[in-house]
C-alpha cells in the first residue's frame, strides 16, 4: 500500500454527517468554517447537537498531506502519544481536553518542555465543549496561539517552540441554566448570573473566533424523520475543492494556508469588494458596532463563501451570509 492509499483506506469515519438530523444553519457554518480554516463557537440550549456537530468535523477535513502527517506525527512522538505500532499520523487530530486543563495542560510544559493540547492539535481540530466552564486564564492563553500558530515552552532545562495551527471549536450554552430565549424551557438565571457567565469569555477572545453560530432546539418533525442531510464524503469534496484554490492562491505566500490565515496585505489583495458589497458591509459595522478584528473576520469568512460558490469574486451574497456568522456575539454579549 502506497502512502496515497494509506491517507485514503483512514477517510471512514464511524460518525458521518448524514446522521444530523435538521440544524441546516450549522451544519453550513460548519462547512464554512472548515473550508477556510476558521475558528467557530456554536451556542444553544442543552442537548441541540452542539457535541454532536463537533464531533463530525473530522470527518470533512482535507486529508493530510504528506508534510502535514510528517509533521503532526513528530509533535505526538515527542509527547508520546502515538500508538505502539503506529509510525505516522494519517488521519487529522481531534483534541477535547476536559474543562479542568491547566494552562501548562494546554500549551505545554513540564520539567522537560512538551507539547499541550494546543500543538497535539496541529493539523487539525482542538474542540473545547462547555467553554465558560474553562477557567478564564487558561482561555487567555489561548489568544497568543490562535494569532501566531507556534506556542514557545519556556523552563529552567530548555526552552523549546511548538508549532499550533489548529482550528478551535468550541461549545457554549447561552447562560448558566442554558435555556435563555429557549421557546419550550423557562430561563431560571437572573440577569446578574447570565452577565457573569458570559463575562467569562473576553471580547478579544471572541474576536478571534471568526464564525459564531446559534445551535437551537430540533423540533420534533425534524426528529421523527429520517435523516436528509448530505453524508460527510459529499461535503469533504467541496471543502476540498476549496482548499485547493485556496493552496493555489496562497502559493507564493510563506505563512498562509488558508483564508483564515490572510493578513491585511492578503486582505487587499483577495478580498477587493464591490460597492454594494462594500454599502452591506459598512451598514453592518456601522449599526452593529463590530470591532476592527471583526471586520477582518467577515471579510476571510466571505472569501471562503465566494471560494464553495467556486467564484473569483467576492458578492454582496458572500457578504451578507459572512456578516450573520458574527451577530451572534452582538445579540449574546451586547
Amino acid at each position: 500500500m502506497d502512502l496515497d492509499q494509506a491517507f485514503a483506506a483512514h477517510l471512514d469515519y464511524e460518525e458521518d454527517f448524514a446522521e444530523v438530523k435538521g440544524q441546516e444553519q450549522a451544519r453550513r457554518a460548519v462547512e464554512v468554517a472548515v473550508a477556510g480554516g476558521h475558528n467557530l463557537l456554536f451556542i444553544g440550549p442543552p442537548g441541540t447537537g452542539k457535541t454532536m456537530l463537533a464531533r463530525r468535523i473530522p470527518s470533512i477535513l482535507p486529508q493530510l498531506t504528506l508534510p502535514e502527517a510528517l509533521e503532526a506525527t513528530k509533535i505526538h512522538s515527542v509527547a508520546g502519544t502515538l500508538g505502539a505500532h503506529q509510525a505516522l499520523l494519517t488521519r487529522r487530530p481531534f483534541r477535547t481536553p476536559h474543562h479542568t486543563v491547566s494552562d501548562a495542560g494546554l500549551l505545554g510544559g513540564g520539567a522537560h518542555p512538551a507539547p499541550g493540547e494546543v500543538s497535539l492539535a496541529h493539523g487539525g481540530v482542538l474542540f473545547l465543549d462547555e467553554l465558560p466552564e474553562f477557567h478564564r486564564n487558561v482561555l487567555e492563553v489561548l489568544r497568543q496561539p490562535l494569532e501566531d500558530g507556534v506556542v514557545t515552552v519556556a523552563r529552567a532545562a530548555a526552552t523549546l517552540s511548538f508549532p499550533c495551527r489548529f482550528m478551535l471549536v468550541a461549545a457554549m450554552n447561552p447562560c448558566p441554566c442554558g435555556y435563555l430565549n429557549d421557546r419550550r424551557h423557562e430561563c431560571r438565571c437572573t440577569p446578574l448570573q447570565i452577565q457573569r457567565y458570559r463575562n467569562k469569555i473576553s471580547g478579544p477572545l471572541l474576536d478571534r473566533i471568526d464564525i459564531h453560530v446559534e445551535v437551537p432546539a430540533v423540533r420534533y418533525q425534524e426528529l421523527a424523520a429520517p435523516p436528509a442531510g448530505e453524508n460527510s464524503a459529499v461535503i469533504r469534496a467541496r471543502v476540498t475543492a476549496a482548499r485547493a484554490r485556496q493552496t493555489q492562491r496562497f502559493s507564493h505566500a510563506r505563512k498562509v494556508h488558508c483564508n483564515a490565515e490572510m493578513r491585511s496585505r492578503d486582505l487587499h489583495r483577495h478580498c477587493v469588494l464591490d460597492a454594494a458589497s462594500q454599502q452591506l458591509l459598512k451598514m453592518a459595522i456601522t449599526e452593529l458596532n463590530f470591532s476592527a478584528r471583526a471586520y477582518d473576520r467577515i471579510l476571510k469568512v466571505a472569501r471562503t463563501i465566494a471560494d464553495l460558490d467556486d467564484a473569483e469574486n467576492i458578492g454582496e451574497q458572500h457578504v451578507s451570509e459572512a456578516i450573520q456568522y458574527r451577530t451572534l456575539d452582538r445579540q449574546f454579549w451586547a
